[in-house]
Parts: C-alpha cells; structure tokens; sequence
C-alpha cells in the first residue's frame, strides 16, 4: 500500500469472541496470575543466585520502599490492606532474622515462602480485568463518541451533535502495512510499537485496531490512571493491564515483565509504547525502553524451547508512527523537556495554558478543528528486526529466508543466554528507530515548523539552544519569499528522501508551495494561546513562541536536513 492519501473504510472481520486469545486469558485468568507468580519468585531466586543473604536484602529493600511508597505516596486505587500485607511482611522477615534454630535451607523455604506472597500480590494487581461482555459496548462508545465530536466541527445546526454524515476515517487517515498486519494477527502474535506524542494516542491506537478487524489487544496502563472508575471501566474492557511506576523493587518490576511475557507467549496481541512516555521533545524516539521489548525476545525463545517452531509462535514487532499537525499538551511538554536538559540555563515561564487542559477538552478541539491526522502502519518484522514476507518468513538484506530459531541455538538446542538476549533486545530498539523514521508521514506543519526555526538559528550562529529561545519574539520576522525558497528547498529535499524510501509525504504536500505553506500556518499549534507560526500584516513569518516552534520543528530531527542551512 503507498502513502498516498486513500480513504479507507474496512469492514471489520473479528474471530468469533471465544476464539480471541485474550478471551482464553481472562476465563483462565486465576491460573494464569498462578503462573505468573510462580515464573517471577523462580526467575528473582535465579538473580539471587539462591544465596539466602542475597534473597534476604532484596525482600528486606522492597519492604522499605514499599512502606516509604505507602507513607509518601498513597493513591485511592491502592487496596485497602496495603498497610496490613506489608506489616505482615516486616514481621515475617524479623521473626527469621531472629530464628537461630532453623537451618539454612529451612531459612531459605521460608525466605522463599514471603516472596511468594508477594510476587502473587503483584501479579494479582497487574494483571488485567478484560470482559469481553463490555469489549464491543466499549468500542462503539469510543467510535461513536468520536464520530459526534467530529460532525460538531463539520454539520451545522442544532442536531450537528447528532449527524453521521462524516466519519471517523475521514478525519484519520490509515496508511502503510494494514493487510500484512491483518493477515499475521490471524496467524501469529502482534506486538505493535507505536511513537508517543499525546494522551490521544492510547484511544486512538485502540480505535485503529478495532477499524482493522483486529482481535483486542493487551497493553500496560498507569496504575494511577484507575483511580477514576470510569477509565478503570474503558481500560478494562479494552485489555489494558495495570502498571505502578512507584514501584522499582526487582519484585514487582520482575513480576510485571513476567506478565508480559507469559501473555505473549499464551498468544495474545500487546501495544508496547517503547519510548515509555509522551515525546516531551516532540521528537521521535531515538533511545526507547526496553524493559518490556525484551519480553518479546523472551517470548519467543520461550515459544521455539516448547518446540513451537511454526508461525503460530512466531511473534511479530509492528512499528507504528502517528502524525499530527499539532499536539495539545506541547506547551508543558517541551517546558518540561527543556527544563530537565537546560537545567539552570532555562527557566520556565509561568503560562497557564500549559497544563490546564484536561482530556475531555482535548478531545473536543481536537475533533472540533479541521486538521487530520494519520497513522502510519509499518512492516512486520521479527524479534531480531528482519522484515518478514506475507507468510511470515523472515527475510534478509537480500531477502532470503532465514530461520529466526537458529539465532536462539547454542550446542545444538534453543537455550536461555541472558546476555545474547540483551544484544538482541538491542538490536530490536534500534531497528525500531530506524522503522519510525522510514514510516514517518511529513506533514505541511512539519515542514514550515523546520524551516522556520533553522533560519532563526542561521541568523544567530553565536546563541546556544537555550539562549536562542530567549530570543524576544517581536524581534523575529523571516521575509516570506526567503521563507518560500527555503521551504522549498527543504521539501525538495524530503522528495528525494522519499524516492530512497526513507520518508513519507503527506499527500498536502504535492500542491504549489504558496497552498503548503498556507495550508501549514494554518495548521500548527492551531489551537495554542500563542501560535508557533504565524502571518504578520505585511505577509511576513513571525513566531509568537520560539519553545513551541522549537517542538514542531523536532518532528523532522534525525534526517539530517539541518545541514542544509
């Protein structure tokens, strides 16, 4: 499928609910937290070397942060016997510490036993609530709901609220991989790694799978997040497992990639956001976490052990970029950035619009305005990072089939080797990395954006970063024939990208350069109290806020094209 513009409208065609894997997870559910549990107290016995001292401080250090958490940080989704489980704990490892009769290995099975305990704990807490009885009201809440929003910008009169005359697929542009995508979730298991920009993303990813004719996908959510009990509802019935980012005991953070992993290899589809959070550069990622993403690997050397060397084992990394014209949450977003990589040498104004947008508003201007988006859907591959073809095959550089069991033998058989592991994990990250870049969609704001901020810092070669955007805003102005040739320059050089199939275009971006830019002023940080780009009275380019041009500008770092000025 090309990247140009193609108005897709899919009939969905979902597996019978009871055949879903994450159907035959929830009705096996008790089980599977068992499983889970037992897999995590195994794999923190192995970390330990099975040394009872070793065991002993890691429990003794996860009872300390669990309590500081508890004390200093609290939230109202956390169960009511927190306080109980732990003191119970603390008794248990004191009562051993003082036990001079018991051997050893007597002390060691009870060491053992608290662990257990709490790996159970936290793999009962993670693990997901996922009804399928609510996963379609669900889905037709979220498109429905989405669909009004859109018709409110588009229909006039009192019932616009109430119109169907456009729908969601006019608005969100599907692009890229989607049949090989289709086609391997019916075979195989999915991990889709999407870019992060916005709170939008999680919804909206959810939307693309149900719009594709996928089976529900798993996918960790904050824990916080489920303190509201209408998004504890959306989130369950969507797949979505509960993830504590207060905890960072090798306990809890074993147990939660455990999860991960036993659900890959029960089968069932997940979204890992490899960055970890929203871009708060805007950026795309270039140093993801891989925490999760190893689990991947996991999986499938787990899959070939079992000896399930067919595709349905095979799991399968599908990168997704999402592109949009603007994001809500930019003005914290890049303030926190800046904040965290300038420290002293920046200092964040006071602006309210930064961060009094809730995500109910979000959403109403985002559908209430006329700007799309699209989502960029690239090329399976393996855990290694080959493309695989449309049977699953693993391919190399000169599109050969490879064997992917062969990268998990040593001494002629599938083995665990941690270390080989990492490497590939590795080696998955930046492969990732690469592919964000080669499906990312340019957009018109991308382009003036760019354009704009390299010519401001062309003409001030003497200013770092932080001090350019100090610059005072009203001394900024950029002729716009100079910008006009510039931005053409620039797009003529994205073209060339593009012919090597190392960028996407946005099929705005194929009119006369007068409409692109036009078309671009009018579209980034359209909502924002001070607009990154803006037309003066003379026809002129000016910036109203040069932190915020600064993000839409980063959507194009990585492609080298600021050598060009």
């Amino acid at each position: 499928m090309t990247d140009d513009y193609i108005k897709h409208r899919y009939d969905p065609i979902l597996p019978q609910k009871d055949e879903w894997p994450v159907v035959k997870l929830s009705k096996s559910r008790k089980e599977f937290v068992k499983k889970v549990a037992e897999a995590s107290k195994n794999r923190i016995i192995e970390l330990t070397g099975g040394n009872v001292a070793a065991l002993k401080e890691e429990l003794e250090t996860t009872l300390y942060r669990e309590k500081l958490r508890i004390k200093q940080n609290p939230w109202a989704v956390d169960p009511d016997d927190e306080f109980d489980f732990w003191n119970t704990v603390k008794s248990s490892l004191l009562q051993l510490s003082a036990d001079t009769s018991s051997s050893k290995l007597e002390k060691k099975k009870k060491y053992i036993a608290i662990l257990d305990d709490i790996t159970i704990r936290y793999a009962e807490e993670i693990a997901s609530n996922f009804k399928h009885s609510h996963y379609k009201f669900t889905r037709s809440i979220i498109t429905s709901g989405f669909s009004r929003l859109l018709n409110a910008a588009r229909v006039k009169g009192i019932k616009r609220l109430f119109s169907n005359q456009y729908s969601l697929q006019d608005k969100i542009q599907i692009i890229g991989e989607t049949d090989q995508l289709r086609d391997l979730a019916s075979r195989g298991t999915i991990i889709m790694v999407p870019t992060h920009f916005s709170n939008l993303d999680s919804i909206l990813i959810g939307w693309i799978i149900s719009v594709l004719g996928l089976p529900p996908f798993i996918y960790g959510a904050g824990l916080n997040l489920f303190n509201i009990d209408i998004f504890a509802y959306f989130m369950n019935s969507l797949g979505a497992y509960k993830v504590d980012r207060r905890k960072k005991n090798l306990p809890y953070l074993e147990t939660l990639k455990t999860y991960s992993s036993e659900a890959i290899q029960f089968g069932v589809h997940s979204l890992f956001f490899p960055g970890g959070t929203r871009s708060r550069s805007g950026k795309i990622e270039s140093k993801l976490k891989l925490g999760l993403l190893s689990t991947a690997i996991e999986a499938q050397r787990a899959n070939y052990q079992k000896g399930i060397n067919d595709i349905s084992g095979k799991v399968f990394i599908v990168p997704v970029t999402i592109n949009y014209h603007f994001v809500l949450e930019a003005p914290s977003l890049i303030k926190e950035y800046l904040s965290i990589t300038g420290q002293e040498r920046y200092y964040a104004e006071s602006d309210e619009f930064s961060t009094s947008y809730k995500i109910s508003k979000f959403l109403f201007k985002f559908f209430t305005k006329g700007s799309d988006i699209s989502v960029s859907v690239g090329k399976a591959m393996d855990v290694l990072g080959h493309y695989v073809d449309k049977d699953g095959n693993s391919m190399d550089k000169n599109g050969r089939t490879i064997e992917t069991r062969d990268y998990f033998i040593s001494n002629g058989e599938v083995n665990l080797d941690t270390q080989r592991e990492e490497e590939y994990t590795n080696r998955l990250g930046n492969r990732i990395v690469e592919e964000f870049h080669i499906i990312n969609r340019v957009f018109s704001s991308h382009l003036v954006a760019f354009t704009a901020f390299q010519m401001i810092k062309r003409e001030n070669k003497k200013l770092d970063l932080f001090n350019l955007l100090r610059l005072p805003e009203e001394d900024i102005v950029l002729d716009y024939e100079e910008f006009k040739k510039e931005c053409q320059r620039i797009l003529d050089h994205i073209f060339e990208l593009k012919a090597h199939n190392k960028i996407h275009v946005a099929p705005h971006l194929r009119k006369g350069i007068d409409d692109i830019i036009a078309h671009g002023l009018d579209n980034v940080g359209m909502y924002h109290a001070k607009r990154p780009l803006v037309k003066n009275s003379e026809g002129n380019i000016i910036t109203e806020d040069m932190s915020l041009l600064y993000f839409y500008h980063n959507r194009l770092d990585g492609y080298d094209l600021e050598k060009l000025f």
